[in-house]
């Protein structure tokens, strides 16, 4: 499976119904099973719980934009790729070609139908699976590889629905296997240097935080290729923080969401929703059979989440209207406060003109990995190095038996935030409760080992 461009107005039209209809199947040959199970076994927490040590044998579903990029940075940390699969059959030959390029030997490809896929999990020689597919896939694909026991890594922003954060994490902890999620700004330079001031006491205690995904998508949504072969469809479906993670990861980090806190409660708010309309009036042809769409989606989505020890986060979420980049990425503690786009820091008693300094004079908190691996990481490209460090620090973890940095907890919880935020949207911006995925045991973890590696 592909979030990239299919080939034919025939795969455009079939693309969009998988988007709609395809998953429905797959994932509800999983979910009773799991249910089934979760209500008569004894919770077993998968925090903390280390890899195997191995040398990884990778798979990864999806070849189209999105994966082979991951691909690229896979092949650039050394990780030997087992098969392929993505159901338009020349997008999983071109990434082939890359891993024979890279002086592998050419993967097993499954390019037979949506449901190819559930062949490559059941392979005895793969133990890791990435899914870089269209956002509905996540949660069958991860289940599928859980149960024949794969660690599993999901593209963002996770999973889609509540029901899935739950059969994610129940599946984790049934199979004792990993299902992470691929949120590569949390390893960006800024985010990497700023946790460890974070946790040097530069801010103080910690008070609030704000993220962001702030991007123009409108040609994007509205193109015959990539993501605009299905992505486009999420705004006629639901009205929410539809992708929260990018901006609100790096900040669930700096606050030790998971470990020692939690998310506990959101509000939500959706603006009106003209964007998509007003794109389709400029750009489309009459007769076009898009002008048959109806957006509900708000342009711009405003989420207010309180943690358990009261701490607020924004999240914002804005794809159809006219914006530069912005991620915002602000943390603020009673010492001081870091926002980025451009990154800036803030300390008590800097100055008398109370203006903001650049963190030139910080770098002596730039991250260990960065610091080993920073040139490669530019070099591959990739979102300015997170992608390659992210990937590399996963086979790390993997190859040396340790426990993932971001786990099926951070992945459900931070997924969570759409659905919730729809829930409360629908509500006319009532409040509305997060579920304790890992029941309890956020209390007693130890901090993102992303702080602590060395």
């Amino acid at each position: 499976m592909s979030s990239d461009d299919l080939l034919s107005t025939a795969e455009v039209w079939t693309r969009r119904r998988l988007m709609q209809l395809g998953a429905a199947g797959a994932l509800s040959m999983s979910a009773p099973r799991l249910a089934q199970a979760a209500e008569t076994a004894v919770h077993r927490s998968m925090m903390n719980v280390a890899f195997e040590k191995r040398e990884p044998h990778v798979a990864l579903i999806g070849t189209g934009g999105r994966g082979t990029s991951l691909l690229g940075n896979l092949l650039a940390a050394g990780a030997q790729i087992a098969a392929l699969c993505d159901v338009v059959p020349a997008k999983a030959e071109h990434a082939a070609s890359l891993v024979v390029a890279a002086g592998q030997k050419k993967p097993a490809l499954y390019t037979q139908g949506p449901h190819h896929y559930e062949e490559l999990v059941a392979r005895g020689d793969v133990d890791l699976v990435l899914v870089a597919t269209p956002w509905n896939w996540h949660a069958p694909m991860a289940l599928a590889a859980m149960e024949h026991g794969k660690d599993v890594a999901l593209e963002v922003p996770g999973v889609r629905t509540l029901e899935e954060c739950w059969q994610i994490v129940r599946a984790s902890e049934q199979t004792r296997k990993h299902c992470m999620i691929l949120e590569n700004c949390c390893y960006g330079y800024n985010e990497t240097l700023i946790l460890r001031m974070i946790h040097a006491d530069l801010f103080g205690e910690l008070l609030y935080g704000e993220g962001a995904y702030i991007h123009d998508l409108r040609e994007e949504l509205f193109s015959n290729a990539g993501e605009g072969l299905w992505r486009r469809t999420e705004h006629t479906l639901r009205n929410g923080n539809l992708y929260p993670t990018h901006g609100l990861g790096p900040v669930a980090n700096y606050m030790g969401i998971q470990r020692g806190d939690r998310f506990a409660s959101i509000v939500s708010m959706s603006s009106p929703q003209h964007g998509l309309d007003a794109w389709r009036k400029q750009h489309l042809a009459p007769g076009d059979p898009r002008w048959q769409e109806r957006y509900i989606c708000g342009d711009m989505n405003t989420s207010l989440i309180k943690t358990v020890k009261g701490l607020t986060i924004t999240v914002k979420h804005a794809v159809t209207s006219p914006h530069p980049y912005d991620r915002i990425n602000l943390i603020a503690g009673t010492s001081g406060l870091f926002q980025d786009y451009p990154p800036r820091v803030y300390f008590d008693g800097m100055n008398k003109d109370e203006s903001f300094a650049s963190l030139d004079a910080y770098k002596q908190y730039q991250h260990p990995l960065w610091e080993r691996e920073g040139d490669l990481a530019r070099k591959s490209g990739g979102h300015g190095g997170m992608d390659l460090i992210m990937i590399y620090r996963l086979l790390e973890c993997v190859r040396q038996g340790l426990a993932p940095d971001l786990d099926v907890y951070d992945c459900a919880a931070w997924a969570a935030v759409a659905p919730l935020s729809v829930e409360s949207v629908r509500r006319g911006s009532a409040p509305v409760e997060f579920p304790d995925f890992a029941q309890g045991k956020w209390r007693e973890r130890p901090i993102s080992a992303i702080a602590t590696q060395a």
